[in-house]
């Protein structure tokens, strides 16, 4: 038998498909071929982000996490030591501003109620040796002493007390010794007479008391200086 016979186990490969499988083939080249060249790129401009983890390289970092700990704590310790300084200066400096204007409104007060003082004074003289007898004496004597019980109200609303010194011991820091002389009734150093009423501010002395202080009994227990001095020249013309 003539003819185009086929052999029973071959199969036919048509020459398009071949064309085709080739196209492909150059197609999936060129694309790895712009991969791997884009890879060179990224490489030469970054060497470190290619390379390969060593084993080293965690514990590097760990410790470079440790450091940045340790300044990070060390700048905290430094912030915190600066805020308590500068929180302590400012408590001080209010303390200080407190206590600044205190002082100021104390003198203040001090300053104006020592110009007040003589006023008072003349008030308490008045009333000790006024001795009204007619009834518009006695009127105006209880309007003026109405007047002076309100002065004094409002001293003790500021704080202002009275010292009383008769029989105290002499003390410097309240009393200015104005005379000294001998008493029998009087040991040394002890005042026997207020000269001029002294007072306190709040505890403070806001004028001394002017005083008579004993100097203690006179030679041979009673006799004054004078006499004293005059024994011992009598003693000698005998």
């Amino acid at each position: 038998m003539t003819g185009d016979i086929t052999p029973p186990h071959e199969e036919r490969i048509d020459p398009r498909e071949g064309a085709v499988d080739a196209a492909r083939v150059d197609g999936l080249l060129e694309t790895l071929q712009a991969t791997a060249d884009g890879d060179a790129d990224a490489t030469a401009a970054d060497p470190g982000s290619q390379r390969p983890p060593s084993e080293g390289e965690p514990v590097d970092r760990l410790g470079q996490l440790e450091a940045e700990l340790a300044s990070l704590r060390s700048e905290n310790e430094s912030l915190r030591g600066q805020y308590m300084r500068i929180a302590a200066d400012f408590d001080n400096f209010r303390k200080r501003q407190s206590r600044d204007k205190e002082d100021q409104r104390l003198h203040i007060t001090c300053t104006t109620l020592t110009e007040i003082l003589p006023v008072v004074d003349n008030f308490d003289r008045a009333r000790q040796q006024l001795n009204p007898q007619s009834e518009e004496a006695q009127t105006l004597h209880r309007s003026y002493q109405n007047l002076y019980k309100q002065l004094v109200d409002v001293f003790k609303q500021l704080g202002v007390s009275p010292m009383r010194v008769e029989g105290e011991p002499f003390d410097p820091s309240l009393h200015e010794a104005v005379l000294r002389e001998p008493s029998q009734d009087h040991p040394e150093d002890v005042v026997i007479e207020e000269l001029q009423r002294g007072y306190h501010l709040d505890g403070r002395v806001l004028r001394h008391a002017l005083v008579k202080v004993s100097m203690g009994p006179g030679p041979d227990g009673g006799s004054s200086p004078a006499e004293a001095s005059a024994s011992p020249s009598e003693g000698q013309s005998d």
